[in-house]
C-alpha cells in the first residue's frame, strides 16, 4: 500500500507540470493568432527593412548612403531647369511684372523649399513610414480635389487651382503622387491574392476591382475639373502601376478599354475638349486662333536649326509663343539651343529613368519598388507627352515639362517625389 501509495504523490507533480505546459502553450498558440489576425487587419504593415535576397558585400559605399548617380542626374535637370526658365521668361517677365528674373527668382525661392524640406525626409524616413504616408497623401488629395471643385479658382473653363494667399495649388498634382503610393500599398499588401485564381475573392478583386477604385475615385474628381491632361496621366500611371504589382493582362486591356471609353464619352460632352481635338486635327485653319500657341511652338523648333540661335536669343518668347516659361519651354530650348541642346535634355532625363528603374529593381521590398518605379514612370510620362503636345503630335492639353516649366507647386512635388526615391534608394542592396 505504502508503495503504490509514493508512486501516485510521484505522479502528481509531473501531471501539474504537463497541465501548466499545455496552459502556457494554448496561451502561446492564441497569442500568435491575434498577432496574425491583427497583422491581417493593419492597413499600414510592417514588412522587414532588409531585403529579402542578402546584399552584395562587395558594394563600394556603406548600407544608408542615397544613390549618388540618380542625385547628380536630378541636380542637373533642376540647375539646366532654372537657367531656361530665366531665359525662357524674361521677356514676359519684364512686361508683366517689371523685372526680367522675377520667374528665376520665384524659381529659386520654391526649389530652395522643396530642398530643405526634402532633405529632412531624405535623411530621418525609413520605407514604413512611406506606407503610412501613401495612406495620408491619398486622403488629402480627395480633399483637396473636392475643395477645388467648391471654392477653386478657375483660368479659362477648367477650375483646377486652389489659391491660399499667394500661393497657389493644383490638387491634381498632388493626387498624381497619392494614387502612386496608395497602389504601391494596397498591391503589396494583397500580393498573394492578387495571384489566386478566385474571380471574385482573388486576381479579380484584389487586382483589379479594387485598384480600379482608388484609381477612379480620383479620375472622377479631375474630370469634374476638365482636367483632361490630368486624367489622361492619372490613368496611365495606375495602369502602369497596376501592370508592375501583377495584375493580369486580361483585366489590363480592359482597364485600357474603359480609359479609351471615358476618353470619347469625355470629349463628345465637352465642347472644350472637342475644340481642342479639331485645331489639333486642322492646325492650320485657325493660324490666329486656337492654333496660334502650337504654330508658333513649331516654328521656334525649325529655327533652332542644329546648335540653335544661342542662350537668351530666342525670338519666339517676344510675344509669339504665349507664357513660353509654362508648357511650351522645351520650343524656347530647341530655338536657342537647337537639336543638341534638346538631345541633352533628352538625354538627362534618360538617365535619371533608367537610374530610377535600377533603385526599384534592387528596392528593400515591393512597395518600395513600386513607388520607384511609378514616380519614375510619372517623370517618363509627363516628358514624352509635353514633347508630344509641342511638336503636334498629340492635342494640346496643357503638360508641362518636370522641372523646366515654371509652376511653382508642381516643382516642388517633382523635388520631393525625387526626395522619396533617394529616401528608398538608402535601403536599396545595388551598388551606387
Amino acid at each position: 500500500m505504502k508503495k503504490d501509495q509514493n508512486t501516485e504523490e510521484q505522479k502528481l507533480p509531473l501531471e501539474k507540470e504537463k497541465n501548466n505546459k499545455s496552459i502556457t502553450e494554448k496561451l502561446k498558440n492564441i497569442g500568435e493568432k491575434v498577432t496574425e489576425r491583427r497583422l491581417e487587419r493593419d492597413s499600414v504593415f510592417v514588412e522587414p527593412l532588409t531585403p529579402t535576397k542578402k546584399p552584395d558585400e562587395t558594394a563600394p559605399l556603406k548600407k544608408g548612403s542615397i544613390d549618388m548617380w540618380f542625385l547628380l542626374w536630378a541636380m542637373i535637370l533642376v540647375c539646366f531647369g532654372a537657367v531656361m526658365s530665366y531665359s525662357a521668361s524674361a521677356v514676359y517677365a519684364e512686361r508683366e511684372y517689371g523685372s526680367s528674373a522675377y520667374y528665376l527668382w520665384r524659381y529659386i525661392l520654391f526649389a530652395v523649399i522643396a530642398c530643405v524640406i526634402t532633405v529632412l525626409f531624405v535623411v530621418f524616413a525609413r520605407p514604413w513610414f512611406w506606407r503610412m504616408f501613401g495612406a495620408g497623401i491619398y486622403v488629402v488629395s480627395i480633399v483637396l480635389l473636392i475643395l477645388v471643385l467648391i471654392i477653386g479658382a478657375a483660368e479659362g473653363v477648367a477650375q483646377r487651382w486652389l489659391y491660399i494667399g499667394p500661393i497657389s495649388i493644383q490638387p491634381s498634382e498632388i493626387a498624381k503622387l497619392a494614387v502612386v503610393m496608395m497602389l504601391a500599398l494596397y498591391m503589396s499588401k494583397y500580393e498573394d491574392q492578387i495571384s489566386r485564381n478566385g474571380k471574385f475573392t482573388g486576381s479579380f478583386k484584389h487586382g483589379f476591382f479594387m485598384p480600379m477604385c482608388i484609381i477612379g475615385l480620383v479620375c472622377g474628381l479631375i474630370a469634374l475639373e476638365r482636367h483632361i491632361s490630368g486624367l489622361m496621366i492619372v490613368g496611365i500611371i495606375g495602369l502602369a502601376v497596376m501592370f508592375l504589382g501583377g495584375t493580369r493582362m486580361k483585366y489590363l486591356v480592359a482597364f485600357v478599354g474603359i480609359i479609351a471609353f471615358a476618353g470619347v464619352f469625355l470629349i463628345a460632352v465637352s465642347s472644350y475638349a472637342q475644340d481642342r481635338v479639331m485645331s489639333w486635327i486642322n492646325l492650320e485653319s485657325d493660324p490666329l486662333g486656337d492654333g496660334w500657341q502650337t504654330l508658333q511652338g513649331l516654328y521656334a523648333i525649325g529655327s533652332g536649326g542644329f546648335f540653335g540661335l544661342g542662350l537668351g536669343l530666342s525670338r519666339q518668347k517676344f510675344g509669339y509663343v504665349s507664357q513660353p516659361q509654362n508648357d511650351f519651354i522645351f520650343t524656347i530650348i530647341c530655338e536657342e539651343l537647337g537639336f543638341m541642346g534638346a538631345f541633352l535634355l533628352v538625354l538627362l532625363f534618360i538617365m535619371l529613368i533608367w537610374r530610377g528603374i535600377r533603385i526599384g529593381q534592387h528596392a528593400p521590398d515591393k512597395f518600395s519598388a513600386l513607388v520607384v518605379w511609378g514616380l519614375t514612370f510619372k517623370i517618363a510620362l509627363q516628358v514624352l507627352m509635353n514633347i508630344a503636345v509641342v511638336t503636334n503630335m498629340m492635342p494640346n492639353t496643357g503638360i508641362s515639362l518636370p522641372f523646366f516649366s515654371t509652376g511653382g507647386s508642381s516643382l516642388m512635388i517633382q523635388i520631393f517625389e525625387i526626395g522619396i526615391i533617394l529616401s528608398i534608394s538608402r535601403f536599396s542592396s545595388q551598388k551606387k
